[in-house]
């Protein structure tokens, strides 16, 4: 006796629509509408449905990297210690270069400041041409009378030898170059005011000359006067005589 389900195979079919259908009929399924708003309930059932390895609103976190390490310091070349050591020459041999010829410029300068100085001293000695003094006659002059005076003090000792040519030389150049002489005097002057002491010796040795010379003259006008005297009473006394031969 061959056994039979209870259920065939059709009827089962039929039955489980139909519970699936009961089932859907009491939990009914909610559908999304792009035109409806997003509720908390709905935006939490989104977020519940996310992949748990989805990580795109949670920033990844940057690694720092290490330090860098400074950069090793190289040894120069043989060729740039060669270039730095040309170079250092070059610089050298401009500096002392350019030193000579600042050095040169300064010693010419002052050649020619000094040549200037000297020919402007000599052309300021000259007397002027409306003067009507010639210098060069009355050089010679004065020479010959320096050379009289060494003449005539030859024999004599060495204090006359030394002053006289110089004394005799110094008045002729007063008589025949008063000008000339007076310029040379203010220019051995300005030279003697540096130096205090000379400056006041000389002052001193023309005081005493000078009132030498005030003495001699005055001593000379008093001897003319006494010839004077002594040559007029010699005449009245010649003119009594012819007088009384008469």
């Amino acid at each position: 006796m061959a056994f039979r389900p209870l259920f065939s195979q059709r009827a089962v079919v039929p039955a489980t629509s139909a519970i699936l259908a009961a089932g859907l009929s009491l939990y009914p399924v909610r559908s999304l509408h792009a035109e409806a708003p997003l509720t908390s309930e709905m935006a939490r059932e989104i977020d519940l449905r996310k992949p748990i390895y989805e990580d795109a609103a949670t920033p990844a976190t940057e690694i720092p990297s290490p330090p860098k390490a400074a950069p090793k310091l190289s040894s120069p070349t043989p060729t740039e210690r060669l270039a730095q050591q040309i170079g250092q020459a070059r610089l050298f041999l401009h500096g002392y270069a350019a030193k000579s010829e600042d050095q040169l410029n300064k010693g010419l300068s002052e050649a020619l400041r000094l040549e200037n100085s000297f020919t402007n001293t000599i052309a300021s000695l000259a007397p002027p041409k409306e003067s009507g003094e010639k210098v060069m006659p009355g050089a010679l002059y004065v020479v010959v009378a320096a050379m009289a005076g060494s003449i005539v003090t030859r024999n004599r000792n060495i204090l006359l030898r030394a002053t006289v040519p110089a004394i005799t030389g110094v008045v002729a150049a007063h008589a025949v170059l008063p000008i000339t002489t007076r310029n040379v005097g203010n220019l051995v002057w300005s030279y003697e005011e540096r130096f205090p002491v000379v400056a006041h010796n000389h002052i001193l040795v023309k005081e005493r000359v000078s009132r030498f010379v005030e003495t001699g003259k005055a001593h000379s006008q008093m001897t003319f006067a006494m010839a004077e005297e002594k040559i007029g009473s010699v005449r009245e006394a010649v003119e009594d005589w012819v007088r009384q031969g008469k």
